[in-house]
């Protein structure tokens, strides 16, 4: 999330209106629902853990055991 001041970016009607509300605090405005992205798309988190689970999944397919990929990769032994 990045830092914007209102003064900035607002039109001064809108930025008094708004300061009715509120005033030298911190707001977020977020985004509208079909342009937010979804989990860990914007920091890349879906990316690396679907890069993961294919590596243990291969693993898996060469012959590694669960008991093998439990200490690899940290994983816990229940469902």
């Amino acid at each position: 999330m990045v830092y914007k001041n209102g003064k900035d970016i607002l039109p001064i009607e809108l930025l008094e209106e708004v300061q009715k509300y509120i005033q030298g605090e911190i707001i977020y405005i977020p985004k509208k629902k079909n342009e937010r992205a979804r989990w860990g798309e914007v920091n890349g988190t879906k990316e690396l853990i679907k890069n993961r689970n294919s590596e243990i999944y291969n693993l898996y397919k060469k012959g590694f055991t669960i008991e093998d990929l439990i200490g690899l990769y940290n994983l816990s032994e229940t469902a």
